[in-house]
């Protein structure tokens, strides 16, 4: 599983663009292993919808597209809003504090404009959330589906500008869960990550709008909300 979670890094990050055929030699001269091992990891990624593999033509990275993303944003917002309910009747006290530290530390990076500890602080603070929820099927469907969408993530970090109303939610959020509000909580939860898909398919459209090479057409402006969830 190490040779998967590398290269599923390297995809969520965008390493590979989407279409792109995955260099199988040079990745496994990369990460030390054989060609064995990268394709099992290939299928298990096949498995998470992040490789195409086709029969005597190699692997090839799954395009990231607007509608993919409003659908997972659409199931995670569910999922994730049902998880802060839960989270908010069962949370103790230490996990609390570990919410607000890493909340703390989002506020940190957001005032130093930051931008890959903020994503990575913010991201902490969701899995966190799911964590205590302490529903195994819960989590084992958002992790399923959180790494598709992660890839939209990182795709719309380049053009955000704003992170205010972003970091609103997750304040309401930590105050809802102090208090044990359950039904604030889910509603915060949902609205922040159905927003959150709403931004990523803006840039998304954002970045089809683009020329080609070549073309003298003006660009659009990039959407002013930040995608950072």
């Amino acid at each position: 599983m190490q040779v998967a979670d590398s290269i599923r890094a390297m995809i969520v990050a965008g390493r590979f663009a989407g279409g792109e055929k995955v260099p199988g030699n040079e990745l496994a001269d990369e990460l030390g292993v054989s060609l064995t091992p990268l394709r099992e990891a290939l299928k298990v990624l096949a498995g998470e919808h992040l490789i195409e593999l086709t029969p005597n033509r190699g692997a090839r990275v799954t395009p990231v597209t607007i509608d993919e993303t409003r659908h997972l944003f659409e199931v995670l917002a569910g999922l994730e809003a049902l998880a802060a309910e839960l989270a908010a009747a069962r949370i103790t006290p230490t996990q609390l504090r570990r919410i607000s530290q890493n909340h703390e530390e989002m506020r940190r990076h957001f005032e130093t404009g930051d931008r890959a500890k903020y994503f990575d602080a913010n991201r902490r603070i969701h899995d966190l959330v799911v964590e205590y929820a302490e529903n195994p099927i819960l989590s084992q469907l958002r992790s399923q589906l959180s790494v598709r969408a992660e890839r939209a993530r990182f795709l719309s970090v380049a053009v955000g500008t704003g992170r205010g109303l972003a970091m609103s939610d997750h304040e309401l959020l930590v105050e809802a869960l102090s208090r044990g509000d359950g039904a604030e909580a889910h509603r915060v939860w949902r609205k922040h990550l159905l927003r959150s898909g709403e931004e990523c398919c803006a840039v998304l459209r954002h970045e089809a709008s683009q020329p080609v090479a070549g073309d003298d057409a003006q660009a659009p402006a990039p959407p002013a909300p930040d995608p950072i969830p």
